[in-house]
């Protein structure tokens, strides 16, 4: 597991109520430079994560994007879903 996918797991566990329930994946990409993470989590703890306006899972995306940024300058895309 890359520190990608580790501090986006890290990060949504700590915020959601159900922590067991989080499941975050890489993905590959057409692209060398680029990485693809699809997290999963309980449909009651979405807007949590999402936040209002969108602004929790922005926070999370620019947090794990300059985590990237300082070793290998990748670009990193966050996708969440429920179930």
């Amino acid at each position: 597991m890359n520190k990608e996918v580790l501090l986006t797991e890290t990060i949504l566990k700590e915020m959601v109520s159900d922590p067991d329930s989080v499941s975050v994946k890489e993905f590959e990409t057409t692209e060398d430079n680029e990485i693809q993470i699809e997290a999963m989590v309980a449909e009651d703890d979405m807007a949590k994560v999402i936040g209002k306006d969108g602004k929790n899972i922005a926070a999370i995306r620019t947090i794990v994007q300059a985590c990237s940024s300082i070793d290998e300058g990748k670009r990193v895309r966050i996708n969440i879903e429920s179930y």
